[in-house]
């Protein structure tokens, strides 16, 4: 069973209006069974600091398709065309604060130290593999990181909209590796694809597989969202991937691209486009017509990145999320999952960025040239002074978003100026970190190179990842 469930209630208070005293703390649930975790011997246990081993990862579309087909069946549950559960919007004071609580932050300390002593250390075999170690994926599924956008009456922590809590977690497991981040948010994006927008039949089906209770099988399903396509000004608000009727059944037509562990996924949320509307669709990964391959990039690699084709790929046209909230096509649900993956995306580029910061802070002062520490030299301080400035925009911009969105206010525009300015700075903070380290900069000794490759990603990367 999870850490995170039946737990105690937390503490009252807060920015959000998270908990009263006589309410469930979300966050105060998170922190209690990460504290417990963090205090335990379960890294040591797990092994979790062994370095990954060196595979290959390489996948054939006729051995994925044998192992899809015999995994996990999703048994038909709850009532069909009947909305969902959702979780509440977040109170507020109406003040314009977005400091952390002291919960969120205790929080964000307890996956500190997880992205620190265990991503970090298995970044760059993980890197190099192509592929995430199990032992990663199981610390990350056992402290309940599926589940932080899944409302607590749905096997989940919250009763609230949790976007703040996601970002705030997104940004501190980034600190660690951005791939392994990826990889190990990659089930929850799914899950709270479902949560969010699901029907009350979606809901009882798929979101058990993502609790690790025994009548899931005691794992935790791995799962993707997958949403970019492999073409040339590719926009997400506009995919080329088809969903057409026949009779009671869908039949997808199309590709994705640089999808997180396709490889292993037992269930995918696909984007498509329905009689010309976009919209998000179920797709279990033993479906007839579906196959997948490796397509490992230049960045973000840890995170097992795949090519998924649909090929007359048949499901239940009940597979679509939030048709039965009313919404045409369900475009409103599909336009919030791609400003929600982008948020996402924003807080994984700031803690990546902090990383190259804390990484060439002490490099530049302890690097001696013509006598003097580097740091002595304007243009190298400057450069180092520009990387904080324009990170602490970043996630200003990032937290002011999430802020909105947990509200169930309109965020559209927050967003969009937080997506830009993370692509811009962000992979120009990454390349800051390369020159800073000169000759350093290039080898695989220091991480900078990987945090530059990363970060370009930013700009290009759209679902995978959801808060």
């Amino acid at each position: 069973m999870l850490l995170l469930r039946n737990l105690r209630p937390g503490r009252p208070g807060g920015r959000h209006g998270i908990a009263s005293s006589e309410s469930r703390d979300p966050i105060g649930h998170a922190v209690a069974a990460l504290s417990r975790l963090a205090q335990s011997d379960l890294l040591d246990r797990l092994g979790l600091r062994r370095q990954a081993e060196r595979a290959v990862f390489t996948v054939t579309r006729g051995g994925f398709r044998t192992a899809t087909a015999a995994g996990r069946t999703f048994a038909r549950a709850g009532r069909r065309d009947s909305p969902g559960r959702r979780a509440a919007h977040a109170t507020t004071r109406g003040v314009f604060d977005l400091t952390p609580t002291e919960d969120e932050q205790m929080l964000v300390d307890v996956v500190t130290e997880l992205a620190t002593e265990v991503l970090r250390p298995a970044a760059a075999d993980a890197d190099t593999a192509c592929a995430a170690p199990e032992e990663v994926l199981a610390a990350g599924d056992e402290i309940g990181l599926p589940l932080l956008g899944v409302p607590e009456s749905l096997g989940g922590i919250s009763d609230e909209r949790s976007v703040v809590a996601g970002v705030l977690v997104a940004e501190a497991l980034a600190k660690g590796d951005l791939g392994l981040a990826v990889a190990t948010l990659a089930p929850g994006a799914v899950a709270t694809a479902i949560a969010t927008w699901g029907s009350d039949e979606q809901q009882q089906t798929y979101l058990p597989a993502f609790t690790g209770e025994p009548s899931s099988g005691g794992s935790v399903a791995a799962a993707a969202l997958a949403l970019t396509e492999p073409r040339p000004l590719f926009d997400a608000l506009d995919p080329r991937t088809t969903a057409r009727r026949d009779g009671d059944d869908l039949v997808l037509d199309g590709v994705k691209s640089l999808v997180p562990r396709g490889a292993d996924a037992e269930l995918f949320v696909v984007g498509a486009a329905l009689d010309g509307h976009p919209v998000l669709v179920i797709v279990e990964s033993g479906a007839a017509g579906l196959s997948v391959e490796a397509d490992p990039g230049m960045g973000v690699r840890a995170a097992s990145l795949t090519t998924l084709t649909l090929d007359g790929v048949r499901v239940p046209a009940s597979n679509i999320l939030g048709a039965a909230d009313g919404a045409t096509y369900s475009q409103d649900a599909y336009r919030q999952c791609v400003r929600l993956s982008r948020l996402a995306w924003c807080a994984l580029s700031v803690g990546v960025g902090q990383a190259v910061l804390d990484h060439v802070t002490p490099y530049v002062k302890e690097r001696t040239a013509f006598g003097e520490p580097i740091a002595h030299r304007q243009s190298v301080a400057f450069m180092v002074a520009d990387i904080a400035i324009e990170l602490q925009s970043m996630r200003l911009l990032t937290w002011k978003a999430a802020s909105r969105a947990a509200a169930g206010q309109d965020f559209s525009r927050e967003v969009a100026l937080a997506r830009k300015l993370c692509a811009d700075k962000g992979m120009r903070i990454g390349l800051d970190g390369v020159q800073l380290l000169g000759g350093h900069g290039f080898v695989k000794e220091h991480p900078v190179e990987r945090w530059y490759r990363d970060l370009r990603a930013i700009s290009i990367m759209e679902g995978g990842v959801l808060v």
